[in-house]
């Protein structure tokens, strides 16, 4: 299987072609520049070549390129070499420098450019092209601007022999805000996504994550490595996680001297609660479970009973789960002494680690204030009537007075 991403680098700077996702099986890395099939090693891990003071391996697998020239804008190609499979990393290195001499290909796509900058009556020194290229100087332009209004409906290949040595500007643009590190959990919850974004500049920035020094990128527990222009995402096995690592993530363009970074530290989820619960037959009641630290966020599940803690409670019928940000609220309606008494399992899981946190509830039986009432009056006035026959048989009198 093969992969390619396109690295832009700056004449005379340092450029890290990264060879992404080496097997921790692989008995050799090795660097062509062009085909692997038609060109002679470049690099490898493993056999001594020439010296050349410019070229270097960074941790047996990525190759660091310093004092770029023009000349070394091309295709590379990072091959490991396995017992049984070959894979394959192709980059695309451009250098940018003052003026490049544009590619016969790129012509049809410039004409068609200019056609539609004149085809708006615009007669600009410099034709108007999609970010990053600008044309500066002309030549051998036979009809000047006369064809300029017909442009947009001719083929452009009709112009490819009226146009030579067209210049361009590889224009650079550096991001005007620093990168953003967030952590999220995989879809299953069990691996950590790292997310690194640093966008608006042009060309793309080269996003790295490490951790406590090391490089994620070849690393055994790094599941997959993706990058969508901008963005940045490793996804790590989080069987090799742990309570407040630090992870950062370095960028670097070609326009900035400097490497800014951002971090993310991760964390185990941390649990509180209310007091015990009591609910009379018949009533509801609410359990809260509250989570007060975990990064990346947190599930949390409702687990019935201590002997069960498997059985996890699924939201219906008489049982409402309801979780606003880093609270869940368990309620149950109609409160059963048999079947909803005991310990409930306020579960809460990160790929860092999991918490448990248990929320008893007690239910009784509901007081019958009528009985109570009844009984309370019949007392008293056997209260009365005893007094009153006690006094009688001491004191006849009494009665009559």
């Amino acid at each position: 299987a093969g992969t390619e991403e396109v690295v832009f680098g700056k004449a005379g700077g340092t450029v890290l072609l990264l060879c992404r996702n080496v097997s921790k099986e692989a008995t050799e890395v090795v660097w062509f520049q062009g085909d692997p099939h038609s060109f002679p090693p470049l690099f490898s891990s493993r056999v001594t070549f020439p010296p050349d003071t410019r070229f270097s391996l960074v941790d047996n697998s990525s190759l660091r390129i310093t004092g770029l020239r023009v000349q070394d804008e091309g295709n590379y190609t990072c091959k490991e070499v396995l017992n049984k499979t070959d894979h394959e990393h192709r980059v695309r290195l451009l250098v940018a420098s003052k003026s490049v001499l544009l590619s016969m290909d790129f012509l049809p796509w410039v004409l068609l450019s200019i056609g539609q900058s004149c085809g708006n009556k615009l007669f600009p020194p410099c034709a108007s092209l999609p970010r990053g290229l600008a044309v500066v100087a002309f030549a051998g332009w036979p009809p000047a601007w006369s064809l300029c209004t017909a442009l947009q409906s001719c083929a452009p290949l009709r112009l490819l022999g009226k146009v030579s040595n067209l210049v361009l500007f590889l224009t650079t643009d550096p991001p005007h805000s620093s990168p953003k590190c967030w952590a999220e959990s995989s879809l299953s919850g069990l691996m950590l996504q790292l997310f690194c974004s640093w966008p608006g500049g042009y060309p793309h920035p080269t996003l790295h994550w490490r951790e406590e020094g090391h490089d994620l990128e070849n690393s055994s527990w790094v599941i997959s490595s993706s990058s969508s222009s901008d963005t940045h995402v490793e996804t790590l096995n989080s069987s090799h996680l742990s309570h407040r690592k630090v992870f950062k993530c370095v960028g670097s363009h070609v326009v900035e001297e400097e490497e800014p970074s951002c971090t993310v530290e991760i964390k185990l989820p941390s649990l509180e609660s209310e007091p015990p619960k009591t609910c009379l037959l018949g009533d509801n009641v609410t359990l809260m479970c509250h989570v007060t630290e975990g990064t990346p966020a947190v599930r949390l599940t409702w687990l019935r009973g201590i002997t069960q803690p498997e059985v996890e409670v699924q939201p219906g019928g008489r049982y409402l789960i309801v979780q606003e940000g880093n609270v869940s609220r368990l309620t149950i309606r109609n409160c059963s002494q048999s079947t909803d008494g005991g310990c409930y399992v306020c579960k809460a899981q990160n790929p860092v680690g999991l918490r448990e946190l248990f929320v008893c509830l007690t239910v009784k039986q509901p007081v019958n204030i009528v009985g109570v009432v009844g009984a309370v009056v019949v007392l008293s006035l056997l209260v009365i009537l005893t007094v009153t026959g006690v006094v009688l048989y001491y004191n006849p009198l009494l009665c009559l007075r």
